[in-house]
C-alpha cells in the first residue's frame, strides 16, 4: 500500500494541535472514510501562496488517491480571512498558525482540526547571475536595502507586513520604501525576474517558485522569522471525513518531502 493511500487509512480520527496524535478508529470507520472520499463530489481548499508549489504536487496525488477533487484557492492569509469574512465558503484552510487560531475563535475551523505541516523562512533574492549581496549580518543587510535601486515585497502577504516591521526597526522604511516595488500577494519576485526590482523579500519558498532569480539566503539570524504553516478543518465543512482525508494525507513522510523540496521545512 502506498503512502497516499495509507494516509486515507489513518483518516478517521482528528489530528490535535498539542501532540499531533491521531485517534485510532475501528476498521468500518476506516472504511467508511474512504468510501466517502471516494464518492465525495469535492471539496474546496484555501491556501497560502507560498504551499502552492508543495499542493501542485501533492493534491494530484492526492486526488488519484481518494477519488476526490480538490478545488484550491491560493492567495495571501490576511486577504483569504478578508474572503472568509465576507462569507466565502471552503472545506480546508492551509494558513500561518495564527490565522487558523484566529478562525477557530470565531468559529469557522473546527476545534482540534488544527495539524501543524511546516516552517518557512524569509529570504532575499536577485536576478539569476546578478551581483549577490551579503546579508549574514543586521548591518550587511540594512547596506544591501540601502544599496539596491529597487526592493520589492507584498503588502498584504505575511513576510511583506514582516518586512515592513524590520525595516521600521532599522531606521529605514522611509529610504526603502521611496524605492519599493509592492504587490498586495502574489510572487513577488516575478518583479526581480522581468527587472522590475533588483532584489526581492519573501517567503522562501515563494522566491524558490519563480524562474529567473536565485536565493541569496534567509534573513540575518538576528531578523529572521519563520511563519508556521498549519491547516484546519471547516466547522460547516459538509465533507468533513474527506476533509480531515486529506489533512491525513498532509501528514505524511511523502508530503514531508514535497514541502522540503518547494523550501519549506517540515514540523
Amino acid at each position: 500500500m502506498g503512502e497516499g493511500s495509507e494516509g486515507l487509512r489513518r483518516a478517521g480520527g482528528l489530528i490535535s494541535d498539542a501532540a499531533r496524535r491521531r485517534r485510532i478508529a475501528s476498521p468500518a470507520t476506516l472504511m467508511t472514510s474512504r468510501k466517502n472520499a471516494g464518492n465525495a463530489a469535492g471539496i474546496r481548499l484555501f491556501s497560502s501562496s507560498s504551499m502552492r508549489a508543495a499542493l501542485d504536487e501533492l493534491v494530484p496525488q492526492f486526488e488519484r488517491a481518494s477519488g476526490c477533487r480538490v478545488a484550491a484557492s491560493y492567495d495571501a492569509a490576511n486577504l483569504i480571512l478578508k474572503r472568509i469574512g465576507n462569507g466565502e465558503a471552503a472545506d480546508v484552510a492551509i494558513l500561518a498558525g495564527s490565522a487558523i487560531d484566529e478562525l477557530t475563535k470565531q468559529g469557522k475551523i473546527a476545534v482540534g482540526s488544527r495539524i501543524d505541516l511546516a516552517r518557512s523562512g524569509i529570504g532575499l533574492a536577485v536576478r539569476m547571475g546578478a551581483p549577490r549581496p551579503g546579508i549574514g549580518s543586521v548591518e550587511a543587510f540594512r547596506r544591501a536595502l540601502l544599496d539596491a535601486k529597487s526592493v520589492a515585497y507584498t503588502t498584504a502577504g505575511a513576510s511583506g507586513v514582516y518586512f515592513e516591521g524590520v525595516i521600521e526597526r532599522l531606521g529605514i522604511a522611509a529610504q526603502v520604501n521611496a524605492k519599493a516595488r509592492t504587490r498586495p500577494a502574489g510572487l513577488i519576485g516575478e518583479l526581480v525576474a522581468n527587472g522590475e526590482a533588483e532584489i526581492a523579500i519573501q517567503q522562501i519558498p515563494e522566491l524558490m517558485a519563480v524562474a529567473g532569480i536565485e536565493l541569496v539566503g534567509p534573513l540575518p539570524p538576528e531578523l529572521h522569522r519563520y511563519i508556521t504553516l498549519a491547516a484546519g478543518v471547516f466547522s460547516d465543512t459538509r465533507q468533513p471525513e474527506t476533509a480531515q482525508a486529506l489533512l491525513t494525507f498532509l501528514s505524511t513522510p511523502a508530503a514531508a518531502r514535497a514541502m522540503k523540496a518547494s523550501g519549506m521545512e517540515p514540523v
